[in-house]
């Protein structure tokens, strides 16, 4: 036993602790007390300052942490949806103020993840979720204020303001004068209405603003009150119109101009009529001329909703092509993820 024990020896040079023989007159430490030490030996490296062993590590298996990648490609995603949500539709409409309260709420909640990274990192934790979850949030936060303002100003808000406004059938601009129809939202003329392209006229600051009257016959009006508009929809001569359904023999209905930063430069322009022509404005109404304001108020509605969907699905894939990044970033970074 003797020899066989000489035979299994360390070298001079070697640790007699690091290995598994036995000597006479000495415990052994190959076992059971070999894999305590090692326990106790990697406590005390971590206790030391080293750093310590990565899940990436060679031989380790990588650990998924699918709470934390479940909660990173639905939260930042739903966030988007409920401030695109606000900032689009009625609650938009109904109270501005309350509809920003959701985009500083989103941004409260990237300030709460970006506190609690710091607060990880200083527990000398991995941080690398919580931050990842901080860059979503405000990045769902801002694309969806941005995104969701524009879907509102460009298709919600003209629908809603429609809606809220009256509808009048039967109306002859020989008649009826503008401050009768001043909540006029849609208008269904007389027949024998029509366009006067003769005395049509244009404004130009930047963009050409169009304007022609609605007459009823060739009889001239006392007032002309009632005209319609289109921007670029008309050339360099006076009665050169071309705005709308203007060659349709069935238009015969207006939808009011419901943007405020463009009625200033029609008035202009129908300054310039009254001027060139010798004629009277004096409570002019303008009116996109179409055949059916009804399907083209509901184009506002239905384009509004499909903007609405590609933006919530388009920033669900992106953001589940983001967390899919995050994780092979983290994994070559050597994070347990």
């Amino acid at each position: 036993i003797y020899w066989l024990n000489r035979a299994s020896c360390p070298k001079p040079n070697e640790d007699p602790w690091r290995s598994s023989c036995g000597r006479p007159g000495r415990m052994s430490t190959s076992r059971p007390y070999g894999s305590t030490f090692g326990t106790y030996q990697r406590q005390g490296n971590a206790q030391a300052g080293e750093a310590p062993q990565s899940s990436f590590t060679p031989g380790k298996r990588k650990r998924l942490n699918l709470v934390a990648i479940a909660i990173n490609v639905l939260a930042p995603w739903l966030l988007f949806c409920s401030v695109f949500a606000a900032m689009s539709f009625q609650l938009h409409y109904m109270s501005a103020p309350l509809a920003w309260t959701s985009v500083a709420a989103g941004l409260i909640l990237a300030a709460i993840a970006a506190f609690l990274a710091h607060r990880t990192r200083m527990r000398d934790a991995d941080p690398m979720w919580y931050t990842f979850a901080c860059l979503a949030f405000f990045l769902a936060t801002v694309l969806a204020a941005f995104l969701g303002d524009m879907n509102f100003w460009y298709n919600m808000q003209p629908f809603y303001d429609i809606e809220n406004i009256n509808t009048y059938p039967s109306v002859n601009p020989a008649r009826e004068k503008g401050q009768q129809l001043m909540d006029a939202g849609r208008v269904y003329f007389d027949e024998g209405v029509g366009l006067d392209t003769s005395k049509a006229m244009a404004f130009r600051n930047l963009d050409r603003y169009c304007v022609a009257p609605i007459v009823s016959g060739q009889e001239p009006l006392s007032s002309y009150d009632f005209w319609a508009v289109g921007v670029n929809c008309c050339g360099g001569t006076t009665a050169d119109f071309r705005c709308g359904e203007f060659n349709n023999p069935k238009a015969r209905s207006g939808l009011r101009l419901m943007r405020d930063d463009q009625r200033p430069f029609f008035r202009l322009a129908v300054q310039q009529a009254e001027a060139a022509y010798n004629i009277k404005a004096t409570h002019p109404l303008f009116f996109y001329w179409m055949q059916d304001p009804v399907a083209e108020v509901m184009k506002f509605k239905t384009d509004g909703f499909k903007y609405a969907l590609i933006a919530m699905t388009t920033h669900f894939a992106f953001n589940v092509l983001c967390v899919t990044g995050a994780v092979f970033a983290f994994s070559k970074l050597g994070h347990e993820f």
